[in-house]
Order: C-alpha cells, then sequence, then structure tokens
C-alpha cells in the first residue's frame, strides 16, 4: 500500500479548503492548486484565521495552528503536483472538466500517484477512463463542511486498483474522518440514501397530506430526526438538490423509488431554493426560518366514549395503555357504539381502507399512528378521512392532547407521515445493501454520519423499530395506492422471513 506524505489538491473552494486544512493538521504537506490565484491565496488566509481560531478555544495548540499554515504552499501551476503522492481534485462538477483536468494530471505526476476525485455524483469509472491508468483513479468524496462531517466516502470504479482504496481509507483515518468504502454506482451511499427522506416527504406533501412545518415537526419529534425534509432541502438548496433528485432517478433508469417532485421542479424555477435566497420551504426573514404557530387544542368533550378497534394486535397494545394513562376506559364491545369515538392503529393502511375493509363509521373514525411509541412528550400522530366530522377529529386532538403532548393532525395517507417516510428510508438502505454497493455496517456509517439520521443508521433504525412492522408497512402502502415505489427490497423481506438483522450478511 502505497505511503502518503504529500497531497495535492486542485481547486480551492470550500471543499479544497476544507480538505487542505484536515489534511495540514493530520501532518500530510499539502500543495494547493486552483487556476485562481486569487482563489488560492485567499482559502490560504481563510485557513490562517480558522486556525487561529481554533487554537484560541483551546482546540488545538498555537504550534500546530502555525505548524498546519506552513504545510500548505500555495501552487502556480500544476506542475508543482509533480511531487505529490496523492491528488485529489475539488473542481465544478462537470465531466468533461475532471476528466481533462485528470489527462493533464497524468503527464505531471510520478507513476503510482493516487488521483482522487471529490465527486458527489459523477460517476468515477467514467472519469477514469480519460486516464491511461485508471487503476489509480479514486472517488474520495467529503462532505461540506469537511472538518465538521466526519465521514468520507471511498470509491472504487470498475478499473480502479483496490490497493489504492486501502490508502485512501488510511489516509482518511490519519486525517481523523470516518471512512467507508462503496462501488460505483449513482449516488454512492449517502446521496442514494438520502432519496428515501426527501423524495417521500415530497411525495407526502403532494398528496396534501400536511404542510411542509408539520411533516417536519413529524420527522423531528415524533421519528427522532434532527431535520425534516423541507427543512433539510432549505439548507441544502433546491438548486444542488433538485438537480441531485433528477440525476439519480435518470441514472437509475426511472426508478419508482426515486422518482422527483414536481414541487422542487416548480419551486426551483421560482428560485424559492431556500436560506441562500431567503425564500424556500420557510421564509428566512434576517436569516432566521419563520414556523406557523401550532394550532390551538380544542377543549376536551364531557364524558367522550371511545371504541379502540383490535384490528392490529401491537398498535392495539400501544393505545390501549396510553388511554388508560389519560384517564380513559375503552368501551368493551365487538363495534363500535353509535355515540363513540372509533380509533384505530393502521401499519401502513389509511384511514379509508381501515373503514371500508370493516365497515365502520367513516364520520367518527380517527386513525393513531401507533408505530414510534406514544409516550408523553413525543409528538402524536392522528389522521382523518375525507369522511371524519370536524367534531370527532378535535375530540380526538383533545384526547390525545390532554397530558400536554404535542399532536399533528394530518389528512389521509398510507403510511401516516412517518411511517411512510421511515420506511422508505429503510427499505432504500437495504436495496443498497442488496446491490452490494456497501457493506451494510458501512451503510449505516455514512448515513448516520453524513445525515445524521438516528438509532445508528437506517438498517440499524429497521431492527430497532422491527423489520417485521417495516416490511407490513411497506407491502401495505404498495397495495392500498398500487405504486411501485413501496415495493419492499428483496434484502428486507428476506431478512425477514430468516429472522435475521437487516445487518446481516450471507454466511459464507
Amino acid at each position: 500500500m502505497k505511503n502518503i506524505k504529500t497531497i495535492g489538491i486542485v481547486g480551492a473552494g470550500a471543499m479544497g479548503r476544507g480538505i487542505a486544512q484536515i489534511a495540514a493538521q493530520a501532518g500530510f504537506d499539502v500543495l494547493l492548486f486552483d487556476l485562481n490565484a486569487d482563489a488560492v491565496a485567499a482559502a490560504r488566509t481563510n485557513l490562517s484565521q480558522m486556525w487561529d481560531k481554533l487554537a484560541a478555544k483551546g482546540k488545538i495548540t498555537t504550534e500546530l495552528a502555525a505548524q498546519s499554515l506552513d504545510r500548505v504552499q500555495p501552487c502556480k501551476d500544476l506542475q508543482a503536483l509533480s511531487v505529490a503522492d496523492l491528488v485529489v481534485e475539488a473542481v465544478v462538477e462537470r465531466l468533461d472538466v475532471k476528466c481533462d483536468l485528470f489527462r493533464q494530471l497524468e503527464g505531471i505526476v510520478s507513476a503510482d500517484c493516487i488521483l482522487a476525485s471529490n465527486t458527489s455524483s459523477l460517476p468515477i469509472t467514467a472519469i477514469a477512463q480519460a486516464c491511461e491508468r485508471p487503476q489509480r483513479v479514486v472517488g474520495f468524496h467529503f462532505f461540506n463542511p469537511v472538518p465538521l462531517m466526519k465521514v468520507v466516502e471511498i470509491i472504487d470504479g470498475l478499473r480502479t486498483d483496490p490497493l489504492a482504496g486501502d490508502a485512501l481509507m488510511a489516509v482518511a483515518r490519519e486525517m481523523g474522518h470516518t471512512p467507508v468504502r462503496a462501488r460505483d454506482m449513482p449516488g454512492f451511499i449517502v446521496n442514494h440514501a438520502g432519496r428515501g427522506m426527501n423524495i417521500e416527504g415530497l411525495k407526502t406533501a403532494q398528496e396534501s397530506v400536511a404542510p411542509f412545518f408539520q411533516i417536519d415537526a413529524i420527522m423531528r419529534e415524533q421519528c427522532g430526526f434532527r431535520m425534516g425534509p423541507f427543512e433539510l432541502l432549505d439548507l441544502t438548496g433546491l438548486d444542488v438538490s433538485h438537480a441531485v433528485m433528477e440525476s439519480i432517478y435518470q441514472q437509475f433508469y426511472d426508478e419508482p423509488r426515486f422518482r422527483p417532485s414536481p414541487i422542487t421542479a416548480v419551486r426551483s424555477v421560482g428560485k424559492l431554493l431556500g436560506r441562500k435566497t431567503g425564500q424556500g420551504f420557510y421564509a428566512y426573514p434576517d436569516g432566521q426560518k419563520q414556523v406557523p404557530a401550532e394550532p390551538v387544542v380544542p377543549a376536551l368533550p364531557q364524558g367522550l366514549k371511545v371504541w379502540l378497534a383490535p384490528y392490529h394486535s401491537v398498535g392495539h397494545k400501544r393505545a390501549a395503555a396510553l388511554l388508560k394513562d389519560l384517564g380513559i376506559t375503552v368501551i368493551a364491545a365487538e363495534a363500535p357504539p353509535a355515540d363513540a369515538l372509533i380509533i384505530v392503529t393502521p401499519y401502513g393502511e389509511d384511514t379509508a381502507s381501515v373503514v371500508g375493509s370493516h365497515q365502520l363509521d367513516g364520520e367518527r373514525t380517527v386513525a393513531l399512528d401507533t408505530f414510534f411509541g406514544l409516550e408523553q412528550g413525543k409528538r402524536r400522530v392522528l389522521m382523518t378521512s375525507a369522511a371524519t366530522l370536524p367534531k370527532w377529529r378535535d375530540a380526538a386532538y383533545a384526547l390525545f392532547a390532554s397530558d400536554n403532548t404535542p399532536v399533528s393532525v394530518i389528512e389521509d395517507s398510507a403510511g401516516f407521515v412517518g411511517q411512510r417516510i421511515v420506511a422508505t428510508i429503510v427499505n432504500v438502505a437495504s436495496d443498497i445493501a442488496q446491490q452490494s454497493i456497501a457493506s451494510p455496517t458501512d451503510i449505516d456509517l455514512a448515513v448516520s454520519l453524513g445525515l445524521g439520521y438516528p438509532k445508528g443508521g437506517p438498517l440499524s433504525m429497521g431492527d430497532s423499530l422491527g423489520a417485521a412492522h417495516v416490511l407490513e408497512i411497506l407491502r401495505t402502502m404498495f397495495r392500498v395506492t398500487g405504486d411501485m415505489r413501496y415495493r419492499p427490497s428483496l434484502w428486507l423481506q428476506r431478512r425477514v422471513q430468516l429472522g435475521l438483522s437487516l445487518r446481516a450478511t450471507a454466511q459464507s
């Protein structure tokens, strides 16, 4: 495995500067080049200020700050990279530009120098085809901001020498980052896995299930994510996110799981890009996100009678325990009395389907999402149908908010909000494993570090929530909607059938 001491970086923008920072701090000599010489000077000034701030806060010593800056040497031309053991390009996301750069680098660097691309979406194999020695071309995909995002994807192209990837794994660890290994496929790991949250969130909004801010609140406060899909899209910007959605969908030849949304297409054209334009799914006056106020909780009717449907054993058990804690004695009868609120607890179904299947009174039926637990303080989600009368909707709202727990009331949806988005996230991750794009361990590592998903990553999340329940939700949504986006991954299906963890690989 090649011993790397000197790293050349082409591109002095945010990504190149971030890579230079962690490389120099780790003791590597850094040669920084950009076609714009002023950008290199600005990057070095920025790095100097950054290291001074870190030293002032006690994060690093003043000696390390000075040594790190000394290690970053500006280069006037590409020829200066001839002594590099590794060159990382962080230039514009255009295949023709990257290919031309790699052709030039091959005529400059040594025969055993590794050439790495920080591309987030372009095929490493396509970039490598520009080189006479494609075996030395590897993906080295960092995330912005590089010093804070502690994960890096190492991507092997079809002709990459595994030893080149091994060398980058070692370099990443020396830089203090967690490396994950991926096969060259669209979106690699993180951008591929991220389709579940964003695209299903958009589909949920497109069906008018709930407004943007309520979907985000559900994903944070019920499902445990740091951000909901629309907060995340506003952060990254639709000029980036929508293009990635379209690119991955096209590269997977119109895979239904990755179908983009007209919502982002229209908003992109309208320049409602997110925080960078001051207006996205939220408004940002003075840089502060504006969120609509929560609705006022209705008054709880006196003497409210409740009948709890026994159709889903897990949901029924969880709902019954909560109702008891709320001081409600559930009516013990095979059929609901004519004057009782009807509560159903579906996994994957919409309220209309439950009403139709069991011949319930749609005017009095409200669904409660029990999948994520119902403890006090964790947002609860209620779902009505087109037939639910406002008086019964408000009665259910008042009941389940009576212990001062936030409640979201949504329109009818197969899989509520949280069920459908989380099941999709787990399903997409399962299919990444099924395609051997990365190991289950690296999928969870990449997504938990790169996207901040809870419970250790999507496959661990599926195990924690119950892979059999996730499979049930997907199969039911598929039956209710007929949409191929919800067909379960064979990885998920087979591990449930065998009683294995979603992180389990085949015995060998």
